[in-house]
């Protein structure tokens, strides 16, 4: 299904966490916390300003973002969760490689 986000909103793929800690330890799914880094899966045009004009937003598809324990909307769409939050409620774009995130 194609979805495409009105104004200043994205769709959001939360990035799942690591279930094992550094010291081995698995975490079971009922003491992890929902991961609060995200990949953009779809934008918005972006929003007006006063005047009417469109302001382009910040955030492309495929960057890999940081957002609020809370923020956003959880929606299913093909069997995927997925996140619909405004650009103000993204806290940063996570910069570098794929690979670099991975290993980290």
């Amino acid at each position: 299904m194609k979805f495409r986000p009105l104004h200043d909103r994205v769709l959001v793929r939360r990035i799942e966490a690591a279930e094992k800690t550094a010291g081995g330890i698995i975490i079971p799914d009922t003491a992890q916390e929902k991961p609060q880094e995200g990949e953009v899966i779809a934008v918005g045009p972006g929003a007006r300003d006063e005047s009417g004009k469109l302001i382009p937003l910040d955030v492309k598809v495929d960057d890999h973002i940081l957002f609020g324990k809370w923020s956003g909307t959880e929606i299913k769409l093909d069997g995927e969760e997925l996140l619909i939050m405004k650009e103000s409620d993204i806290l940063g774009v996570i910069e570098g490689s794929a690979s670099a995130r991975q290993a980290a």
